[in-house]
């Protein structure tokens, strides 16, 4: 059971923003400013929309919320609505697969990092040796 009501629930859903997110973005340029990463991009013009592009090395990263994206720690379906959330998130699931798999087409190197990876201090760590730069 949901605690707030359609109406409440409605209104809390429409303050989670789609880019700029503290959590995931803005702390992923956090790391990247601390251990001296340079050269990314972001709001380029590829396919999927990449958080974060390195075009001289042809490498985009992507940082995935553990909700949205069905982070298999963290990902947990609400328990209402039921099939609409299975619905949601299997096409969100898919729609990363298919990104994932156009842009390594297209000759890029994909990352993809989960939220819980950038709060954990022993996987930043190990984020940074992933991205390999």
């Amino acid at each position: 059971m949901d605690v707030f009501d359609r109406k409440k629930r409605s209104e809390v859903m429409s303050h989670i923003r789609g880019s700029n997110n503290r959590d995931t973005e803005l702390a992923m340029i956090g790391i990247f400013k601390r251990v001296g990463i340079s050269g990314w991009r972001r709001h380029q013009p590829l396919f999927g929309k990449p958080d974060f592009v390195f075009r001289r090395v042809r490498l985009v990263v992507f940082v995935d919320g553990c909700f949205w994206h069905s982070c298999p720690k963290h990902g947990k379906a609400p328990a209402t609505h039921r099939f609409f959330w299975r619905t949601k998130l299997q096409e969100n699931v898919w729609r990363d697969k298919l990104v994932t798999s156009t842009l390594r087409r297209l000759g890029w190197r994909v990352i993809r990092v989960w939220e819980c990876e950038i709060k954990d201090q022993n996987q930043k760590i190990r984020l940074i040796r992933k991205l390999n730069l």
